[in-house]
């Protein structure tokens, strides 16, 4: 029929079939062996949980702008329960300044079916796997980029990545430069540095690991002064 304009995808429907290719994937063997092993041994304090083990996908609101990128998942967090920052420390810190920004609806994150819902936010990660001692090595970092890349292709309203941490903030990096954005210098991370990537601005952040929360290197008002930067970028675009 002439004149009838070409439908846009449906940006949830291609999420969806995107976690379902995270989550069926294999391709870094030293990460299989590690997921599957403390899924299959746990620890004392979730002996009784039924662990994910698999990779684990990204998750939010399919229209959001802003596109918060972690290191990967944690072996008795994401790992255990199929989300990504759900059932751990870096978690509960996270989702509690999600919620006091207004991008959450609670403030606390335990797994699927509690309620939890994103406004104006997803969540992924650079990997996708639980890796040991959360050291990626470059080649499983490599193999693993492409799901970012493709999340940030099909999430066509995100103008604001906050990378969680220097590791995240390099890989978000290496995924704008693999959508064909002009990365060159390479910005520098730090926390609340800005950088403008074509159409995205990068805003870094310490991670909300209990490294940083304990020792107050990262604090829940420096948390919330950068998603309210990050808000405002957000807005601008």
């Amino acid at each position: 029929m002439p004149g009838r304009p070409r439908a846009e995808p449906d940006v949830a429907y291609e999420l969806t079939r995107l976690a379902l290719e995270v989550s069926d994937c294999f391709r870094c063997p030293r990460l299989v062996a590690w997921r599957e092993l403390v899924a299959r041994e746990k620890v004392a304090r979730f002996a009784h949980d039924e662990y994910w083990g698999r990779p684990v996908p990204g998750w939010g609101d399919p229209e959001a702008r802003i596109l918060i990128c972690g290191l990967a998942p944690a072996a008795h967090g994401g790992n255990r329960t199929g989300r990504i920052f759900t059932g751990d420390r870096s978690g509960d810190f996270l989702f509690a300044a999600l919620h006091r920004a207004g991008f959450a609806n609670r403030p606390t994150s335990i797994g699927w079916g509690d309620g939890l819902k994103l406004r104006g936010v997803y969540v992924g990660a650079v990997n996708r796997c639980a890796p040991p001692g959360n050291r990626p090595t470059p080649v499983e970092r490599d193999n693993c980029l492409p799901y970012l890349v493709r999340e940030l292709r099909t999430l066509t309203s995100v103008r604001v990545v906050l990378p969680l941490g220097a590791y995240a903030w390099d890989g978000a990096v290496r995924a704008l430069a693999a959508l064909g954005e002009v990365v060159r210098p390479a910005p520098r991370f730090g926390h609340g540095l800005e950088a403008r990537i074509g159409p995205y601005t990068l805003l870094g952040t310490f991670h909300p690991s209990q490294q940083n929360t304990f020792t107050g290197r990262l604090t829940g008002s420096m948390m919330d002064t950068v998603l309210e930067r990050a808000k405002q970028l957000a807005r601008s675009d």
